[in-house]
């Protein structure tokens, strides 16, 4: 088939919309991608055998909803034209949109008039994450206002792909019918997160959080925790992969805290770059706060700790307690920095338990493999568009679908 993604996200560096892409490739399908562009980047390029077009660049500094809004409406429309123009020309069968923003499913539309078949991917539910970043009540004006185009777009869509079995129930009951709505979560591809062996003998302790800088994903607790840590552990390091509006702030905030040479800031990597960077770690740190979006958000960090076997110390949220238990990760009280600087200490300190709970975290992880989770995803796209497959690639368990 010909195969068209769209994606508001810099592509070699997004698992969910890499592993889909690669994997439609790698059984022979045509596939395109329209996503973001770092400074720099070529504006087309053939990644695994998936063509990447980089259609606008972004830097994560955005600070008020008209300029998140701006460049999203900006994205949108470029989506629109180039999909529209490279559809008349090859037409598309199959095309995978991922949110946020939902409305982008509408970019789509050339594609459904000569029947192309539509899913929506709904990476994180947007009432709740724009509500939490511009600190917007769930009764507020802009969220029924992004309901409503959470609805519109479900509408649009053959299908809706939720990211967590929590957020699967909370879509089926406001806004898509249980029998087009699946659960996919995002599953660590076992080609990029593959452990190789650590290479790091420097006698530090490296604590490490990747991801976006926002105030929801709580960076700034950690800093606050690992500033009570430093000065007991004199030789343990806070290494951040990420950028976002909170990134400055973050900076001041270990400066003000006299970690500033013990806290280092690094630039977004690729997934390629980041499992090695992952696997040298001693502790992977998610500290989320709980509030309506973070405490169901689940983390794609947590499942790449644990395959790489690194021990994880995670906010005790909803979501996270909704999959894991005490055996495979160490929690703490969302918000509470003096509570996580009790649980760094207690790793850094105890060996054995590190040993426990990777151990624990390896076996519980299996399952949750795109390895072992791909053929559900090839399967939904082709009884989408009425495609007959040989039945070996069809078998699939149906746990997450």
């Amino acid at each position: 088939m010909n195969v068209c993604m769209i994606a508001y996200s810099f592509y070699e560096g997004d698992n969910r919309v890499m592993r889909y892409a690669e994997a439609l490739a790698a059984r022979g399908d045509e596939v395109d991608v329209f996503a973001l562009r770092h400074e720099g980047q070529q504006k087309v390029e053939v990644l695994n055998d998936v063509r990447v077009f980089r259609i606008q660049s972004r830097q994560r500094n955005e600070k008020t909803k008209w300029s998140y809004l701006l460049r999203i409406l900006m994205f949108f429309l470029r989506a629109l034209v180039r999909v529209a123009l490279k559809h008349a020309r090859q037409r598309y069968e199959f095309v995978h949109v991922h949110s946020v923003p939902d409305f982008l499913v509408f970019a789509a539309a050339s594609t459904r008039l000569t029947g192309a078949r539509i899913v929506l991917d709904i990476h994180d539910l947007s009432p709740e994450l724009y509500g939490t970043k511009f600190r917007s009540a769930s009764g507020s004006a802009m969220f029924f206002a992004l309901l409503a185009i959470e609805r519109l777009s479900a509408a649009f869509a053959d299908h809706v792909i939720a990211p967590n079995h929590i957020w699967h129930q909370r879509l089926i009951g406001r806004s898509v019918a249980q029998s087009k709505c699946s659960v996919f979560m995002n599953y660590p591809d076992p080609r990029v997160f593959q452990p190789r062996g650590r290479t790091r003998r420097d006698g530090k302790v490296v604590m490490l959080y990747p991801g976006t800088l926002n105030w929801h994903q709580g960076v700034d607790i950690a800093i606050r925790a690992f500033a009570k840590v430093k000065q007991r552990v004199p030789n343990c390091e806070f290494h951040i992969y990420g950028e976002g509006p909170s990134r400055e702030d973050l900076i001041q905030l270990a400066a003000k805290l006299g970690v500033a040479e013990g806290v280092s800031f690094h630039r977004p990597v690729s997934l390629r770059e980041i499992s090695s960077i992952i696997e040298n770690a001693d502790l992977g740190i998610v500290p989320k706060r709980r509030d309506s979006f973070g405490d169901e958000a689940f983390s794609t960090k947590t499942l790449e700790f644990m395959i790489l076997g690194v021990p994880i110390i995670l906010a005790e949220t909803t979501v996270d307690r909704y999959y894991f238990n005490d055996d495979v990760a160490t929690f703490f009280p969302s918000g509470d920095a003096d509570a996580l600087a009790e649980c760094m200490l207690k790793l850094i300190r105890d060996v054995n338990l590190r040993s426990r709970q990777v151990a624990s975290a390896r076996a519980f992880v299996n399952p949750y493999s795109w390895e072992s989770r791909s053929s559900e995803y090839l399967s939904l796209v082709d009884q989408l568009a009425n495609i007959a497959r040989p039945v070996e690639s069809l078998a699939s368990s149906s746990a997450d679908v």
